[in-house]
């Protein structure tokens, strides 16, 4: 079975509440059709003005039955969600208070119950208070405008500050990583993550692994230095990524830090890392930078001839994922078939 039948039929078992952001989008009408439709989920909500929706999902000529439609200016639960994002963003104001921060602009009740009607920040708002179970957005929306609002609303899981993405790389040869299964991190939103953020994004690759994988973890701290071979600041960063992975005792098998031969290949281990607790088993690289995890998925796929599924964010509290904005109607209906996935 395929990574994609595979996360289908785990969704089609979870039966999770989607909210899909940008309930005024063509493409994303016509995903929720599919997705309703396929039993994905056990509802789809469109966020956005009744009168829009119907009259794009009319114009494309999809059925609207089954699909719940969210207006957030009519909705009920606008004075709880008002209220909750007032109090999100005065905590945030009394905190930046207290590092000697100037507020130009203090926020009102009034200010958040304007903001919060703002599609994205509703249906991260709905996964937030439980509404929902998970949210997928982007296929008009930046990144940026995504990550904004999942980290503001939903914020990062219990003992990370740091969300990023993983690609699932999937190669012929099923001797690599598990049965061709690999997990690529980052590759898409951290551009030059600091020791910590790297060591966050080794946790969330981890359970990414476990999700999409279905494996025990086996991770590798990527450089072009192995076990100090080399010095330079770069290589010093994922040393103190691993030592400070270290101190957290996570419960996973992980090395660093090591070239792409070293974690891959157990005669190379043998000869640069003696002894590495991951020597032949790795099946989840973590990047020391953005450049490097983008080249790398992206040499592999076009040379090695892998699929590769992503990016797909992790390290939030509650699944939430980013479309890229030239996304297919499939593309929608498969990352939210995977983030659906993941829901607990």
């Amino acid at each position: 079975m395929d990574f994609v039948q595979k996360m289908k039929e785990k969704a089609v078992k979870l039966q999770k509440k989607l909210v899909l952001a940008e309930g005024h989008e063509p493409r994303t009408i016509k995903a929720a059709r599919m997705l309703v439709d396929g039993k994905l989920a056990s509802e789809v909500m469109l966020v956005g003005a009744k009168n829009t929706i119907e009259t794009a999902a009319e114009k494309e000529n999809v059925r609207l039955d089954g699909i719940k439609i969210v207006d957030p200016a009519s909705s009920p639960s606008l004075d709880k969600y008002a209220k909750t994002y007032y109090e999100m963003l005065h905590a945030k104001e009394e905190a930046n208070k207290a590092k000697g921060k100037i507020i130009d602009k203090p926020v009102t009740e009034d200010i958040a119950k304007g903001e919060v009607q703002h599609f994205l920040r509703w249906g991260a708002m709905m996964v937030h208070l439980g509404d929902a179970d998970a949210m997928v957005a982007g296929a008009e929306s930046s990144t940026a405008d995504v990550l904004r609002a999942g980290l503001a609303i939903i914020g990062t899981q219990k003992g990370s500050k740091t969300a990023s993405s993983c690609f699932v790389m999937m190669v012929p040869d099923k001797s690599w990583g598990a049965d061709g299964g690999l997990i690529f991190s980052d590759c898409a939103v951290m551009p030059n993550p600091t020791a910590e953020q790297m060591a966050d994004i080794a946790e969330s690759a981890a359970q990414s692994c476990r999700e999409f994988l279905e494996v025990d973890p086996v991770v590798a701290l990527m450089s072009f230095s192995t076990k100090g071979s080399a010095t330079h600041v770069d290589v010093a960063k994922v040393q103190q990524a691993f030592e400070i992975l270290k101190g957290k005792n996570p419960d996973f098998l992980f090395d660093g830090e090591l070239q792409a031969d070293a974690a891959l290949v157990p005669s190379v281990t043998d000869k640069k890392a003696p002894g590495s607790p991951v020597r032949g088993k790795v099946n989840t690289l973590i990047f020391p930078n953005l450049s490097a995890g983008n080249i790398g998925y992206k040499l592999v796929q076009r040379l090695g001839k892998a699929e590769a599924f992503g990016p797909f964010l992790q390290g939030f509290a509650k699944p939430i994922s980013d479309l890229s904005r030239g996304c297919s109607v499939d593309d929608i209906v498969v990352t939210s078939a995977v983030t659906l996935a993941r829901c607990k």
